[in-house]
């Protein structure tokens, strides 16, 4: 992952902002029990080619590795190709209960049509997506970062038109959505309203995404480590944000791992989840890491 690359680490601040007042009001409204959070971590893909040395020698069913290690897998694969429901009903039944697919909607709605004109399209990926079962966690649109608020009219009728029983987070990348107040009160208003997550990105080079505005009380974050010593205070401090939300109302948390050179993401996974498990009593699986 490229995005908000950078070459002077050391100058960025990576410190996590102050949440948005609205998160509180989130939260506050989601009546959930801290002993009610649910906490799904893991990474962006599960190949072996991604992930390297992760895999025992001799694994031949790699999804099926994967999610005996993890909880949770950000499902990249569905924005380069359509997938059939035999597909996702194959991916369901090779994982775990309570393991989470997290698809992503696919290209051609999101940079092709630009959310123009979409609704054939959605109303086909949700038909087949929904036979992920209750493997299904959160699906999520990442718009180009070409697309701007001039086209806000069209993220609207997305938002309006997302009437699937399929929760969904959106991300938009174009600086301009975060610039202007007005413009990003609008948007988070429109998702708040139709019950869209909005996506936190915590990537170095675009530390406007860390705008730590819920619009629901589930937190989808994607977060970029720089294969560097930095990544892993950075996660502690997610740790604590991520406490501090559970106490509040956090009903769902949907944290992925990604690096520049993908194949640490596991290593970085594991710190998280065990520094989870001691912070809030979590009892998650910590993976097996390899050294």
């Amino acid at each position: 992952m490229n995005f908000g690359q950078v070459d002077n680490i050391d100058e960025v601040d990576f410190s996590i902002p102050h949440d948005h007042p609205d998160t509180d009001k989130i939260l506050a409204k989601s009546k959930a029990k801290a002993k009610d959070l649910q906490i799904y971590v893991g990474c962006a893909k599960w190949s072996k080619k991604d992930l390297k040395d992760f895999y025992p020698k001799g694994t031949k069913n790699e999804l099926e590795y994967y999610a005996s290690q993890f909880n949770a897998i950000e499902l990249n694969a569905t924005f380069r190709k359509r997938y059939w429901a035999p597909q996702y009903e194959k991916w369901a039944d090779t994982a775990p209960d309570g393991f989470k697919f997290c698809p992503k909607l696919g290209q051609f709605i999101s940079h092709v049509k630009r959310l123009d004109g979409v609704e054939e399209s959605l109303d086909l990926f949700a038909e087949n997506a929904s036979h992920l079962r209750d493997r299904m966690g959160v699906t999520f649109l990442q718009m180009h970062d070409n697309f701007t608020p001039k086209d806000f009219d069209r993220v609207k009728r997305f938002a309006e038109y997302w009437k699937f029983d399929i929760p969904v987070a959106v991300e938009l990348r174009h600086a301009d959505w975060y610039s202007d107040p007005k413009l990003c009160d609008d948007v988070f208003r429109v998702f708040a309203n139709n019950k869209i997550t909005n996506i936190l990105v915590d990537t170095a080079g675009r530390r406007d995404m860390m705008h730590m505005r819920l619009t629901t009380p589930t937190a989808f974050v994607r977060y970029v480590g720089c294969n560097h010593a930095s990544d892993y205070t950075r996660l502690d401090a997610w740790v604590e944000r991520v406490a501090d939300w559970k106490k509040k109302g956090l009903k769902d948390l949907y944290f992925f791992v990604h690096q520049w050179a993908e194949e640490e993401s596991p290593k970085l996974s594991a710190y998280f989840i065990e520094k989870l498990n001691k912070k809030i009593g979590t009892k998650m699986k910590v993976p097996v890491i390899v050294e």
